[in-house]
């Protein structure tokens, strides 16, 4: 880029963070919408083809594990290429699993569309290339331009998901999936065509600073440990490290826990007592309640460290599973409403921190390589989950056990995180 245009853009430097937040934010509102509308489409699949609980659900689970092999790959691509061809082809991916959805008369068809291509087309701009990219463009307000741009699947579940229930009762779901197709398609396609690879594209640093001075010192990110500081990590010598194996048992378990209630939740919901669409705004206003929870927490981790963060939205998961145990013979409103709360204002701020966490402990040139490997435990967690919940119940007739599991793991996530200790390489803002 020659001088001049730079030195253009360079008159509103702090603009295009947030430019790349909106977008971010719109590709989080249909593509992780597109993802958790699994859990609508499990019951009238099951219906019409009469599979196990375990099979359909094991085509959500399969999905992940294709995104957590793919992870380093994505990782590595951004790195080298930036984010904008790995999100352009994540929506092509999406969008012809939605709409190859609608010919699927058999597992295997369930387990290509909604399962590997609905799967790996998210993983290449959801939450691991948001987590990749944002923390570029941020470093004083990073928890909270995160929390703001995945607060956009909140908002997605909000306006999206009672809309393809109702679609689903009335024209079926093959219309459902044909639509949110075509919404990816048309929508994601050309938003992302105007995402830049880095700040230095426009001859700028993190949160539009243009000489890297960091603006107001007291803000800005403090490194407590120079010497890890310092240290260039490649992948190699992450993998050699404690963290980075804490960091993957964390959110291995974190993330297990996210996805086998996301899945299952309507279906336990209607079982127990609730009507379909009641189940299905349920699941909407868990995003919904999101939406504070992932802005607050992330800008709030800027202010008390990330490890505080992970911990409490480990408690809410945790509290969400307990509060579903008691359902089981107590299906009130009430717990119900706790329920979508814990899950959601607590739980979902979990997602404000998880590029962060990474980016404060392993942060340099090759961070997409490191977090792209740290996203096969994440995804693989996300994988199991499902399936688990569904094999569990499968044998047992009841979701107990699997809820169990879950709660134990939100303990062993929040451990593993706090071992791992993104506060002892670099200190928040808030805590100087």
């Amino acid at each position: 880029m020659d001088r001049a245009p730079v030195n253009r853009l360079q008159r509103l430097p702090f603009f295009f963070g947030w430019v790349i937040v909106a977008i971010a934010f719109v590709t989080m509102a249909v593509s992780v919408t597109a993802r958790t509308a699994f859990s609508l489409l499990m019951p009238p699949l099951i219906q019409e083809f009469g599979w196990d609980r375990g099979l359909a659900a094991g085509a959500f689970s399969f999905g992940f594990l294709v995104s957590a092999v793919l992870g380093p790959i994505v990782g590595r691509a951004v790195d080298r290429h930036g984010p904008r061809p790995v999100v352009l082809s994540g929506v092509v991916l999406l969008g012809s699993g939605l709409l190859g959805a609608t010919l699927i008369s058999s597992p295997v068809g369930l387990y290509l569309t909604l399962g590997t291509l609905v799967g790996a087309g998210v993983n290449c701009m959801g939450y691991t290339v948001q987590s990749l990219d944002l923390p570029n463009w941020f470093s004083r307000r990073r928890g909270m331009a995160i929390g703001i741009a995945f607060s956009g699947a909140g908002v997605g579940a909000l306006v999206l998901l009672p809309w393809l229930q109702a679609m689903i009762q009335t024209e079926g779901w093959r219309a459902a999936c044909w639509t949110m197709g075509i919404m990816a398609l048309l929508v994601l396609g050309p938003i992302n065509l105007f995402i830049w690879r880095r700040p230095s594209d426009l001859g700028l640093f993190a949160d539009g600073d243009r000489s890297g001075a960091g603006g107001d010192g007291r803000r800005r990110l403090r490194i407590v440990n120079p010497a890890w500081a310092a240290t260039e990590w490649t992948l190699p010598r992450a993998l050699r490290t404690r963290p980075f194996w804490w960091l993957c048992l964390g959110y291995f378990g974190a993330l297990y826990a996210w996805y086998a209630i996301q899945v299952h939740q309507t279906k336990y919901l209607t079982e127990i007592g609730f009507g379909s669409m009641e189940a299905a705004w349920a699941l909407g206003l868990v995003s919904i309640v999101g939406i504070p929870g992932q802005i607050v927490g992330g800008a709030l981790s800027d202010r008390i460290g990330r490890e505080w963060i992970w911990s409490l939205s480990n408690l809410g998961f945790a509290l969400c599973y307990a509060l579903l145990i008691a359902m089981e013979t107590a299906p009130t409103h009430t717990l119900l409403y706790l329920m979508i709360l814990s899950q959601g204002l607590l739980g979902y701020a979990m997602t404000a921190v998880m590029g962060p966490i990474v980016a404060e402990i392993f942060e340099g040139p090759h961070f997409g390589a490191i977090f792209g490997v740290i996203t096969v435990a994440m995804v693989g967690g996300g994988a199991v989950g499902p399936w688990a919940a569904g094999m569990m119940h499968d044998l047992t007739g009841s979701y107990r056990l699997a809820f169990l599991l879950a709660i134990a793991l939100c303990g062993v996530s929040t451990i593993s995180v706090w071992m791992a200790a993104p506060r002892k390489v670099r200190a928040v803002p808030g805590r100087q």
